[in-house]
């Protein structure tokens, strides 16, 4: 990354070499690029006139040079010299007008230029330089009043951002919008808070970048910092030029920033990769495997040679996703976990070394108002994406304290997998459509005792006391059940069926 620094005010919207050679009053004197390169793109401060040997005394820098070299000598030795000397007085750029004193250019000259990346241009033609100086300081004037008009639109922009406590991720998004470039917010561990990758894709922005941090040149950067305190670095990547500079943008909105986190403090920061991963994982917005691996790896979740797990607790609230996340970390510094509500409910990305113990599950859950779902283990993140909607679903299933595995419940996995089909629900209005009549019209809990027939296949006494009848009232539930159904409560393919047809019914 490049060392954090500010743009000069009055070299931002500069125009270049090669913007002076597109002027009329060039173009009439037939340029021909003797060393152009990347020597052209230097920004051209002013445009000043002079024969004499001895002009880079009076030159500052940045300026471009227009002269008939009149008062040159012509010796290779002298030649060199004067090339040196305009470089080392920092000039844009020579405009040598052959026909007075070199009808063409010395070859000893545009060697100099070349070995000092010096643009050096012949004009073949005479013209007026007073023409071409103030076609040039025209170009230069209205550069800069672009550049202030800018920054007028940018201390707009950001100070609304400001009044209207703006989050981060928001900031980030408009710095990205008004450069045109990706930008990233990182922390001092350069784990990325938020980023918005514009017209990249996110995988090829966020893949491995905390090494890119820390070694890319061509990211431009400036610290998010207040009252001494540096909470973390604003990045932009390479992108088109901004009139009024891409680090005035970056420090405008470091300010902004900076405000919204005095304002906020860290837990607003501390959210956003959770929320925006949970968003991209449960929510489907992502562009696919590598852009959600980009992000988990950026926000600081190990994937290589990890198990990773999703789990679900239907209609929670964020404090109590944050209380199951502090559980599950803080007894094993190698469990990394992440979580936010989406849509209602509470969902977790948890990435070990291991898979996580039903004691370890059992105390992230104590105190959740509702069942905490744990999807089928993944060795990838395409598992974790697979994973994610069948954790979902059998979260809508369970009641408060139980804490269910997906994998542990083949047949409530094969619902949840089905999902929607058609087919499963006409199964189900098919086989318990005769109960739910009943109990619509009557008032009755038929299907709620079949329920606890099915959880507890074989033991009558225990389906009893989950419906909380006694046994008589219960065994009289049971005998109409059978007849409404028509069906033997103790054949083992009847029960399956019915079991599948409730759990269908509940989702």
């Amino acid at each position: 990354m490049s060392a954090i620094h500010t743009d000069r005010p009055d070299a931002v919207a500069l125009p270049s070499v090669r913007d002076v050679l597109q002027v009329e009053a060039v173009r009439r004197g037939g340029p021909e690029v003797l060393v152009g390169g990347d020597a052209l793109d230097v920004p051209v401060r002013w445009a000043h006139v002079s024969d004499s040997d001895q002009v880079a005394d009076l030159l500052e820098g940045g300026e471009l040079l227009l002269t008939t070299a009149a008062g040159w000598s012509g010796s290779d030795a002298a030649l060199r010299a004067m090339a040196n000397s305009l470089a080392d007085a920092g000039v844009a750029g020579i405009v040598v007008e052959l026909g007075n004193r070199f009808a063409v250019a010395p070859p000893a000259l545009v060697a100099a230029c070349r070995a000092r990346g010096l643009a050096l241009i012949a004009l073949e033609r005479v013209v007026k330089f007073v023409s071409v100086t103030e076609a040039v300081h025209r170009q230069i004037i209205a550069g800069q009043l672009e550049a202030l008009q800018e920054r007028q639109r940018l201390h707009e922009l950001f100070t609304e951002l400001s009044l209207r406590g703006a989050p981060a991720d928001t900031v980030v998004r408009e710095t990205a919008r008004v450069l045109g470039a990706p930008v990233v917010l990182e922390t001092p561990g350069r784990e990325v808070v938020t980023a918005d990758a514009r017209d990249a894709v996110a995988s090829d922005v966020l893949n491995g970048w905390a090494a890119r941090s820390r070694a890319d040149a061509e990211l431009l950067a400036v610290p998010v910092q207040a009252r001494g305190v540096r909470w973390g670095t604003l990045v932009a990547l390479p992108g088109a030029a901004h009139p009024a500079g891409v680090m005035t943008v970056l420090e405008t909105a470091a300010t902004t920033l900076a405000l919204a986190r005095l304002a906020d403090g860290p837990a607003a920061w501390a959210a956003l990769p959770a929320r925006e991963i949970v968003e991209a994982i449960a929510g489907g917005r992502h562009t696919g495997v590598d852009d959600v691996s980009a992000r988990i790896e950026a926000a600081g979740l190990p994937l290589r040679g990890r198990m990773l797990s999703v789990l679900v607790a239907e209609r929670v609230e964020a404090a109590a996703v944050a209380a199951v996340v502090g559980s599950l970390t803080s007894s094993d510094a190698d469990v990394r976990a992440l979580g936010a509500v989406f849509d209602g409910d509470g969902v977790i990305v948890v990435s070990s070394a291991r898979e996580l113990t039903p004691d370890e599950l059992s105390r992230a859950a104590e105190g959740l108002p509702a069942g905490l779902a744990i999807g089928a283990p993944a060795s990838s993140v395409a598992e974790l994406l697979a994973s994610m909607r069948p954790a979902r679903l059998l979260a809508a299933r369970l009641g408060a304290g139980e804490v269910r595995r997906v994998d542990d419940r083949p047949l409530t996995r094969l619902v949840t997998e089905l999902g929607d089909d058609h087919r499963l629900q006409e199964h189900s209005e098919r086989m318990l459509a005769p109960l739910i009549r009943y109990d619509e019209q009557y008032g009755g809990d038929l299907v709620r005792v079949l329920r606890a027939v099915v959880a507890h296949p074989g033991n009558r006494t225990a389906a009893a006391g989950a419906s909380h009848l006694s046994r008589s009232v219960f065994y009289q539930r049971l005998a109409l059940i059978a007849d409404l159904l028509d069906a033997d409560l103790d054949d083992g393919e009847t029960l399956a069926a019915l079991h599948l047809a409730l759990l269908a019914l509940a989702g």
